[in-house]
């Protein structure tokens, strides 16, 4: 046989060119497992309660229920039968658990354990509950316990591994072949045995019966044909499940091959789940879809997995990488590079997972930046070692072929051919070379010119010479050409050719025309510019731990925060980079958030993307992020490369659900109402009076975004609480009556549930009862009257008696007052009278004088004694009277003023009559008449807010040395005496001030009196 050459030679190349390439399988799982908090890695059985939990039964770990983040066990110290767990079903608000040695019901946290037999399968038909076990069929009743159902000999004595009712017949699967019933009850009389193989498992949809016979394969019934029918689909084989989920997909969970995926209709293999992509183990238990689309698969050994049927595609180290970290992606013509941990190089197109060889001078080196020139060669920063130049060339094979001659012993005719293949050489270019820095950040190419920011030295731009292996036209932009800060984190260039750079310490600026263009911190915030993205002749900013800034770059340069109703999910923005619907897409280190945008840039709305999602790297890298000529979105991580490939449609987020879990009174729950049934219900939980203290413990489960959810709560008609994470709450002191407690929760996206309400009563005790509290008062009204009554009569007597008093004492103060007033009026008559008299030889004409201002004075004196308040005006017009008779009758002249400052009218102020001439008369004739100096007598009144001040000044001899010279019965001293006793109990002690005036410290300049009294008006 004559070989071709050339297609040897071809086919060589190309195996030679996918070395180490691995077909992209589209790694869609998540797995949990002991790790994250499983107890058992052998799952057997899922299920999914009304609230929303998925129940795990596992084999030797007991119970467990996860919400999506975290794992709550129950096992036999919890008061379960056995922790070995087969099946698992609801019936109304109750788990039934099958295990090893029986049936354990679970309701809220207590167990119920009926002994029995291994149970395989809990089935509920009909409103019955059949039991699956090792030993025939059970069935479950409330009042009566496990009762086994007689059938015959072969049937009881079997294995049964599932029970399957098609609305006219039951199907039972056991180790010893598939029977036909038409009722499952004590000694029925049609039992047939379709098929006589071992049936592990049965599902009955879309009138046919799918039975899988463990080595023969699947037994396909028609059920309303006229004929059965005996139709067999060989594969798979060893099937443990049958399930169906996405309205055509028969799932098949083997415990040899992992999940296999049918077409309904066509029976034709879809797909496989098994250990080639991402399964760890091939022993698959049963696969179920929850009401979040999420497909959930139980392995025996591998714990269970999460399978996403969304846009994601996952690339790690089980599928293909050399390692998990992704620290760079690009994208060229065909294919995306991305750097692979501290492995080199990988490139990924329609063929696969293709690896790299790595250049020796580069082992275990971080390559942290690629990308591409217009000719396709790949230019990649590394860590330390400067940049790896990998120079694409097409170059010239000669193909050979050999054609035998078609005679005997002829040469055979031989032909050759050129053909062109792809290779590549790798150029170092570092330090030695002219760089700053062998620390590379980041690499930017436009056109022949090569941009490198390193790490913390600076920028280089350069041209380089393949051919002559070195560089040109080299330029070097550091602190002395203007870059402030050369800890650089980013650089990108803008759509007119600005080359832009952003620092470890929030500054940012551009190079244009080799002119370094430095704006400082344009953001005025200690955070670091990790990210630069231009879109639409704007520039954003990613910072680490302040979110996302942007800034128009027409005018000057104002960054604002991106802002709007929902913020993202975390501020340490890594990634950026736009979809072609015009979506930013931010990754962090919780995921990516894909954030739409109005025309005025502000957050529409946020879709997050995390590990519960299928975005399986979780901790996206730095700037490892590309579009690549699909539109699909290349993400590097930590733990992979995901791709997000774009569609017209997406997962649809469902309204959540909220419910009671537990309702507790004085810190006891309550177990004997059903609260699902309660909730939002006409019934009222009545309490007694010394109930007033409730918890309301309430969830939704969100198996994608359970740590997102968020709640809150009112009493009555009272206002919403604010949104929180908090779904229980204690109330406490409660007041007697009717009350409801309503709570509403929302899921990541904001969508709300509808409220859900609980009503109780606490009823108020004897005492507070209306009608005990109003006999209690109409006894004691009756009691009180009579009471009443008499004392009414014993005060009334005594008030007129005590009026009578009291009358009396008044009208005898009052004459006291008056005689107090009067008694000043004798002393002053008396020297007035005595003063006139000595005028009269001497001179007549001031004798006149004196008698007339004497008479008025005496006039007003008389009328004001009467009154309890005369005005000050009608006081400061007694004094000056009476200072007049003093100076017509004093032995010696003097003067004086009297002055008033307040804001009110002296017609106004009301005071005392006769309170201030004792103080005048006495500063008069014992102050300046017996003075050495002419005589000065000031009298000063000003008011404050409470009180009207008086200040009578003199400058005679001094109060102290007039004392002196008096006798004890000085009728003067008894005035003072008097008008003093007046002004305490006026204003108080203390009220009253007297003192010398001094001067120099020794000799006397007079006498000062200060009082003051409260203010009065006459409005």
């Amino acid at each position: 046989m004559n070989l071709n050459y050339k297609t040897i030679y071809l086919v060589s190349f190309l195996i030679l060119s996918i070395i180490g390439s691995l077909s992209a399988q589209n790694n869609q799982l998540r797995a949990y497992t002991l790790e994250d908090g499983l107890p058992q890695s052998q799952v057997y059985d899922i299920a999914q309660d009304k609230i929303g939990y998925l129940w795990l039964g596992t084999q030797g770990g007991g119970l467990s229920r996860f919400n999506g983040e975290e794992f709550k066990v129950w096992n036999e110290n919890d008061g379960l039968q056995s922790n070995y767990i087969h099946s698992l079903a609801f019936v109304n608000d109750s788990l039934f658990i099958g295990t090893k040695n029986g049936l354990s019901i679970k309701v809220k946290n207590k167990f119920t354990n009926l002994e029995g037999p291994r149970i395989n399968k809990i089935c509920q038909i009909a409103n019955k509950t059949y039991l699956a076990t090792n030993i025939g069929i059970y069935q479950y009743r409330k009042n009566l316990g496990l009762i086994k159902i007689n059938l015959n000999s072969k049937i009881n004595t079997s294995i049964i591994n599932d029970i399957v009712f098609d609305g006219k017949l039951y199907w039972v699967a056991t180790n010893k072949g598939l029977w036909k019933l038409n009722n499952i009850k004590q000694e029925t009389n049609i039992i047939e045995r379709h098929s006589a193989y071992d049936f592990t498992a049965a599902i009955f949809h879309n009138n046919k019966i799918f039975a899988a016979a463990f080595n023969q394969g699947i037994l396909v019934l028609n059920t309303n044909a006229k004929t059965y029918g005996n139709r067999w689909i060989q594969k798979p084989v060893r099937v443990t499940d049958i399930s169906v989920h996405n309205n055509n997909e028969l799932w098949f969970a083997t415990d040899n091959d992992g999940v296999t995926i049918l077409d309904f209709e066509k029976y034709t293999e879809k797909k496989k789940i098994n250990r080639k992509n991402g399964l760890s183990v091939s022993h698959t238990r049963k696969s179920i879809l929850d009401r979040q689309s999420n497909i959930w698969i139980a392995t025996s050994g591998g714990g269970f997995y999460k399978y996403f049927q969304n846009n994601f595609t996952h690339y790690d180290q089980n599928t293909g990488l050399k390692g998990n970290r992704v620290y760079a992606v690009h994208n060229t013509k065909n294919s995306i590079w991305a750097s692979n941990s501290e492995v080199g190089l990988v490139q990924i197109d329609s063929l696969g997972i293709h690896h790299i060889p790595q250049e020796e001078r580069l082992s275990e080196v971080k390559i942290k930046t690629i990308t591409s020139d217009n000719s396709g060669n790949i230019w990649a920063g590394t860590e330390g070692k400067g940049i790896l130049f990998k120079e694409i060339k097409q170059i010239d094979s000669i193909a050979v072929d050999t054609i035998d001659g078609k005679e005997l012993n002829s040469d055979p005719i031989i032909t050759t051919d050129t053909i062109a293949i792809t290779v590549s050489e790798n150029h170092i270019i570092d330090t030695d070379k002219g760089l700053l820095s062998d620390w590379i950040r980041t690499v930017e190419v436009v056109d022949k010119t090569i941009w490198v920011a390193s790490y913390s030295a600076g920028i280089s731009k350069f041209i380089y010479d393949p051919k002559k292996k070195r560089i040109t036209s080299l330029k070097k932009f550091t602190r002395k050409n203007g870059i402030q800060d050369v800890q650089i984190r980013d650089m990108k260039k803008d759509s007119l050719g600005k080359i832009w750079y952003a620092t470890q310490n929030g500054h940012l600026g551009y190079i244009e025309r080799n002119k370094v263009t430095h704006l400082g911190n344009v953001l005025n915030q200690k955070t670091a510019i990790s990210s630069l993205l231009f879109h639409k002749n704007i520039l954003y900013l990613g910072t680490a731990g302040r979110g996302i800034w942007w800034s128009n770059l027409d005018g000057n340069i104002a960054f604002k925060k991106l802002k709007g109703r929902k913020k993202p999910y975390s501020d340490n923005i890594y990634q950026m980079i736009f979809d072609d619907k015009n979506n930013l897409w931010a990754g962090s280190e919780r995921g990516v958030d894909r954030i739409e945008l109005n025309q005025s840039n502000d957050i529409v709305d946020i879709f997050h993307f995390g590990r519960n999602d299928g975005f399986l790297g979780i901790e996206t890298c730095l700037n490892a992020v590309t579009k690549d000529n699909e539109g699909n979105l290349w993400f590097g991580a930590i733990y992979g490369l995901t791709k997000y490939q774009p569609t017209g449609t997406t997962k649809a987020t469902i309204k959540p659900s909220l419910y009671f879990e537990d309702v507790e009174v004085a810190y006891r729950s309550v177990d004997s109402i059903q609260l699902g049934a309660w909730a939002n219900s006409n019934n009222v939980l009545k309490l007694t009076p010394n109930q007033t203290e409730l918890s309301f413990s309430y969830k939704t489960i969100d198996l994608d975004h359970p740590n997102d959810v968020e709640y809150r709560w009112r009493l009555n008609n009272s206002e919403w609480s604010p949104w929180s994470s908090d779904n229980k709450q204690n109330l406490a002191g409660l007041a007697y009556g009717p009350h409801y407690f309503s709570a509403q929760s929302r899921n990541y996206r904001w969508e709300e549930s509808d409220p859900i309400m609980f009503q109780f009563f606490i009823d108020s005790p004897i005492y507070e009862k209306a009608w005990f509290q109003l006999a209690v008062l109409a006894i004691i009204v009756l009691i009180l009257g009579g009471y009443a009554l008499s004392y009414i009569r014993r005060v009334k007597r005594k008030n007129k008696e005590e009026r009578n008093r009291l009358q009396m004492q008044n009208h005898l103060l009052s004459l006291e007052q008056k005689a107090l007033r009067l008694q000043m009026n004798p002393h002053f008559i008396f020297n007035a009278l005595n003063g006139i008299k000595a005028m009269g030889t001497n001179n007549p004409n001031r004798m006149n004088t004196t008698i007339n201002t004497f008479a008025t004075l005496l006039r007003e004196t008389l009328y004001n004694s009467r009154k309890d308040h005369i005005t000050l005006g009608q006081e400061i017009q007694t004094l000056k009277h009476y200072i007049e008779i003093e100076q017509l009758m004093g032995s010696k002249p003097f003067i004086y003023d009297i002055s008033i400052d307040s804001d009110f009218d002296p017609e106004e102020i009301l005071i005392p009559p006769m309170l201030i001439q004792p103080f005048v008369e006495n500063a008069v004739r014992h102050g300046i008449l017996k003075g050495s100096r002419d005589g000065e007598l000031k009298v000063l009144f000003h008011t404050t807010e409470d009180f009207l001040h008086c200040t009578i000044l003199d400058n005679g001899q001094g109060i102290f040395q007039s004392q002196k010279n008096k006798t004890k019965t000085d009728h003067q001293s008894m005035a003072l005496t008097v008008t003093r006793e007046r002004l305490e109990s006026i204003s108080g002690k203390d009220s009253l001030h007297i003192k010398e005036i001094l001067l120099n410290g020794n000799s006397v300049a007079g006498t000062e009196i200060t009082f003051k009294i409260p203010l009065e008006t006459d409005y």
